[in-house]
């Protein structure tokens, strides 16, 4: 069992003050069994709240967890990562790269869509080639350098890049590689499909009521096994008070994405506990180093990274819901070296690199972030006013947030911004792709010793090669430190005493293994 103690704790300290943490402990995501079943009268269905609905449930045309969270139960992708983050088969059983520029998929017999539609090389051809091509407009980047996907024949598909993708396996297991239905989608259309979608997965989607709820109903054919439990009751339920609320009542039986904030005011009780996985989603502040200015300068960034406190942010503003990181990299992820070392805590150095660098009394700045981290913002900006940095911060919702992040304005969120990024396939190339390259959406960094060593860990099938350029980009990052480097986040639960599941580190609210008592 995963179980986090919840203790009281002060109010936060504007300018970094210390709080008292809860301990959290690895494991199965169970709730103990204590006392009466409050939400017994649900019977064989489960009830999962979100504080967002999905954005489409068109699997290709949508890039967040939400919406992911969802159709992860209606849809199979061609690799899976499993509870224990190993990457395992999905659709595909096996696979191998046949060249620098080709990955040979060796597909599972006798899968079919909820309509009775084969899943075969056919359906994973024509989903890779939906995804990658214009017209469908997706968001997901994971699959840029696909050109094509090929029938070899009827259980094997080649898919061809037009460079070396040494971890397309692992892109290929979340968003990248859902498998759709070629014919439905022709005869329905794409807004037949996103209203009434239809997968290969263990749940079969029954309906949606946006803004309320997505009703999916256990696939009795389902290739892996009939799911244990026979339907699962997404709940849009953004206002976490109201969703613990219906925790309590026995309306819901698991709360997600719960803040540490809402996981405090809950605390453990007989039938009721707040527990937490692992997460790989990490968080830092972006810093406009191209527009000059006191950023623009090194020691003026590492001076700011050297006066963050991060592990009493983890403790004060997460209740120590997370662990903190050097760079970009989350601790899991295929590239991250242990050897590297975060940015020490010390005020002086701080002050004395900000005087080095021309501003000894410090200078005014600008911290943009949506509104759901506003308590993080403000106690970074309150630890950066102890080196004389004046970081105003500016709160955005997160519609309007989410919308100027990926615009192609790198200026439109301002000097710095706090964001977070979970890099899924748990290579940190994922977590990199967006924000190091210098032409890449995100990035406000030039350096060209990091865009070779970027083209080298995304060009090299060696994993030697790419482990040695992730050390070297992560080096540099530390000495050049175009962000300031925080900590990556676990997610946090609330679970009533029914429920027996277990996520992996992605977080993602796949319940095909879940079980009721």
């Amino acid at each position: 069992m995963t179980e986090r103690t919840t203790m009281g704790r002060r109010d936060l300290l504007r300018f970094g003050g210390l709080a008292v943490a809860g301990i959290s402990m690895p494991g199965l995501l169970t709730a103990c069994k204590a006392g009466g079943n409050p939400a017994g009268k649900a019977g064989n269905v489960l009830r999962v709240s979100q504080p967002a609905d999905a954005t489409t449930l068109d699997p290709q045309k949508q890039g967040d967890l939400p919406s992911m969270n969802v159709l992860i139960n209606i849809f199979d992708t061609l690799t899976v990562r499993d509870v224990n983050d190993r990457l395992v088969g999905g659709i595909a059983e096996r696979w191998e790269s046949v060249s620098p520029t080709t990955w040979r998929f060796h597909l599972r017999s006798g899968v079919t869509f909820h309509n009775g539609e084969p899943c075969d090389a056919a359906a994973v051809a024509y989903s890779i080639q939906r995804l990658v091509d214009p017209a469908t407009k997706s968001p997901i980047v994971e699959l840029r350098f696909v050109t094509k996907a090929k029938v070899v024949d009827e259980k094997t598909v080649d898919v061809i890049t037009s460079q070396p993708d040494p971890i397309l396996p692992q892109k290929v297991s979340l968003f990248g590689g859902v498998i759709v239905p070629p014919k439905y989608i022709k005869e329905k259309g794409d807004a037949a499909f996103a209203a009434n979608p239809v997968g290969t997965g263990p749940y079969v989607f029954q309906s949606w009521q946006r803004d309320n709820q997505i009703v999916l109903k256990a696939n009795p054919k389902y290739w892996g096994g009939k799911p244990a439990v026979e339907q699962v009751t997404f709940k849009v339920m953004p206002d976490a008070a109201a969703s613990l609320a219906s925790l309590q009542s026995g309306d819901v039986d698991i709360v997600s994405q719960l803040s540490p904030d809402a996981a405090q005011q809950l605390g453990n009780g007989p039938d009721l506990k707040v527990v937490t996985s692992p997460g790989i989603r990490t968080f830092f502040v972006s810093i406009d180093t191209l527009s000059g200015g006191p950023l623009g300068k090194k020691e003026v960034r590492q001076a700011l990274n050297m006066a963050l406190d991060v592990p009493t942010l983890i403790k004060s503003v997460l209740n120590g819901a997370g662990q903190q990181t050097p760079t970009l990299i989350p601790h899991q992820s295929f590239g991250y070296d242990p050897s590297i070392q975060a940015f020490p805590y010390d005020l002086a150095k701080a002050k004395t690199l900000l005087a080095q660098a021309g501003y000894p009394n410090g200078f005014t700045t600008k911290l943009t972030a949506s509104a759901v981290d506003k308590d993080m913002a403000q106690a970074i900006s309150g630890q950066l006013a102890k080196i004389g940095v004046k970081a105003t911060v500016s709160i955005m919702d997160a519609a309007s947030f989410k919308q100027r992040l990926v615009s192609s304005n790198k200026q439109a969120l301002g000097p710095m911004y706090f964001t977070g990024n979970t890099g899924w396939t748990m290579d940190a190339e994922s977590n990199l792709q967006s924000f190091i390259r210098h032409d890449r959406r995100q990035s406000r960094w030039n350096s060209s010793q990091a865009d070779k060593l970027i083209d080298t860990e995304e060009g090299s099938v060696d994993s030697a090669t790419r482990k040695k350029a992730f050390t070297k980009l992560q080096q540099l990052l530390v000495d050049e430190a175009p962000f300031l480097f925080l900590y990556q986040a676990k997610s946090l639960f609330a679970v009533n005493d029914r429920v027996q599941w277990k996520t992996n580190s992605n977080g993602t609210l796949a319940m095909a293994s879940a079980k009721l008592t």
